[in-house]
Order: C-alpha cells, then sequence, then structure tokens
C-alpha cells in the first residue's frame, strides 16, 4: 500500500471508565503519527463542556493536533463564535463543522439550520483562521431525497468555505470512487478523505449503521453474524475485510484514511498492521 496520511476520531469521555479506555488507547494511536485527530460534538451541545476539553487534554497531554467537531445544535452565533475563539486560543487550526441531528424533545434548530451556514460563518468571521473538515455521504444521507439532492447540498458546504470532507463509513470502495467522481464533475475539487470504520461488535455496529444510514453488504453481514460469539474470529475476519477496503481505496486513490476509533485502540492498530505487511 502507498503511504498515506491518516487521522483518529474520538468522543468526549464523560465516565471515569471512557476515560481510561480512551487514556489507554491514545499512547499506541498516537505512536502511528496521525496528521490529526478530531473530537465529536455531542447532539444538543450535550458535550459542550465536554468537547473543549478533552481537546485541551489531546493537545496539551499527548502533543496531538486535536480538531474539534462543532455542531449547528451547538447554540447561538454568540455562543459558537465564544467557542471558535476558544478554540483559536487554544492553538487549533483545523475544524469539522457538521450539521448535527436534531435531538428528541428538542423543537427546532439553533441560529443555524444547515452545515453550510456555519461554515460561512466560520469563514467571515474567523477567515483565514481554521481548516474547515465537513462531512459527506458516498451512500446518500439518510434523510437525502435522492442522490443528486445529497450531492448539491455537499457542493453548498465546499462553496461555503470547506477545505475538506470526511465521508461517512462504508463497506463497499465502489460508493466511495463513484461519489469522487460524481464530486468532480460537480466541480468539487477539494480532498474527499473516505472515513474508516473498524469492525469490533457486529451488534454494535448494526445499531450505528441503521442511525446513519450506512451500508453493511449481506455477505459481510452474513460471515460475521456465522462468527456467532467467537470474539477472536470476528475481529480477525473484520480487521482483514477492512485492511483490504483500506488498500483499495488508497491504491485507488484517496488522499487519506480518517479512522472511527470509538476511542479504543486495537480495531485500528489490527486494520493499520495489515496494511503496514501490504506495503
Amino acid at each position: 500500500m502507498a503511504a498515506v496520511s491518516i487521522s483518529f476520531e474520538f468522543f468526549p469521555p464523560k465516565t471515569d471508565e471512557q476515560h481510561a479506555t480512551l487514556e489507554a488507547a491514545l499512547p499506541k494511536l498516537k505512536a502511528l503519527a496521525p496528521e490529526y485527530v478530531s473530537c465529536t460534538f455531542g447532539a444538543g451541545g450535550s458535550t459542550l463542556s465536554y468537547t473543549p476539553e478533552t481537546i485541551r487534554h489531546l493537545r496539551e497531554e499527548h502533543g496531538l493536533d486535536a480538531a474539534p467537531h462543532l455542531s449547528c445544535m451547538g447554540g447561538t452565533r454568540e455562543e459558537i463564535g465564544a467557542l471558535l475563539e476558544r478554540y483559536k486560543a487554544m492553538g487549533c487550526r483545523r475544524i469539522v463543522a457538521l450539521r448535527g441531528d436534531l435531538p428528541s424533545g428538542m423543537a427546532s434548530y439553533g441560529d443555524f439550520r444547515y452545515a453550510s451556514d456555519l461554515v460561512e460563518f466560520i469563514r467571515r468571521e474567523h477567515d483565514g483562521s481554521f481548516h474547515i473538515e465537513v462531512a459527506c455521504y458516498p451512500e446518500v444521507h439518510p434523510q437525502s431525497d435522492d442522490a443528486h439532492a445529497d450531492l448539491r447540498h455537499f457542493k453548498t458546504k465546499v462553496d461555503a468555505g470547506a477545505n475538506g470532507a470526511i465521508t461517512q463509513y462504508f463497506y463497499n470502495a465502489d460508493a466511495y470512487f463513484r461519489f469522487v467522481e460524481a464530486a468532480r464533475r460537480a466541480g468539487v475539487t477539494i480532498p474527499i478523505v473516505p472515513g474508516i470504520m473498524p469492525i469490533a461488535n457486529f451488534s454494535q455496529l448494526k445499531r450505528f449503521s441503521d442511525l446513519c444510514g450506512a451500508e453493511i453488504p449481506r455477505w459481510l453481514a452474513k460471515r460475521l453474524h456465522a462468527h456467532g460469539d467467537d470474539v477472536d474470529a470476528i475481529r480477525e475476519f473484520a480487521a482483514d475485510v477492512v485492511a483490504a477496503l483500506c488498500d483499495r481505496l488508497v491504491t485507488g486513490g484517496a488522499p487519506g484514511l480518517h479512522f472511527y476509533t470509538l476511542n479504543r485502540s486495537r480495531p485500528t492498530l489490527a486494520v493499520i498492521e495489515r496494511l503496514g505487511k501490504a506495503a
């Protein structure tokens, strides 16, 4: 496999157990020299205090170039503006700007309805301060009317000032290549980095996929299900599958790989180890 930049995504830990899990994972993943790491932002601002603190910890205690996720669900223009100033003061130079999902019980969005509005705001108020990443969906956003509408929404975010994009995870490389080809035809020139979800637990993966609209190919689901409760067999098989996917993506021209770690190192390390042996 050709050399390619990698990045990792974490979520802000809330409990002592979650803190311990992340702390155990960080040294192992840091050893792989990621270009940057990102930290998610909870729906409705539920991690408004957790995300900045996790970003500070990743930067100051672990020396990682940490990029916070920022969501339209995060509050008013003033609150988001203050958060951007806080991140700038920390030394953050990269932001992942997302719409986010409207939490259950909330009647309306905040001051920003779409990610493109958030990107435009960051560009207008802090132009030159942040490299802005946005999300895109090779298998189409679950709330989009169709693939053409989804592509138009993506281009709107790019036109608003996005510098790069990270995809939702997928297990069909052709979906990624076709999406990139369509985006290029539409005039999108920014890097589109595939998001990679290593597999450690099939039931958890199925739950995530049902929520975000990512497709688990039937053959993959059947093979994973066939292993039953054999955790080691699932890990070995899943790492082989995801490594083969990554190899094909990079060989086909993907500019990087963004791993959704779920704050654990083992599944991601198993994939990257296989990629190293294939190099």
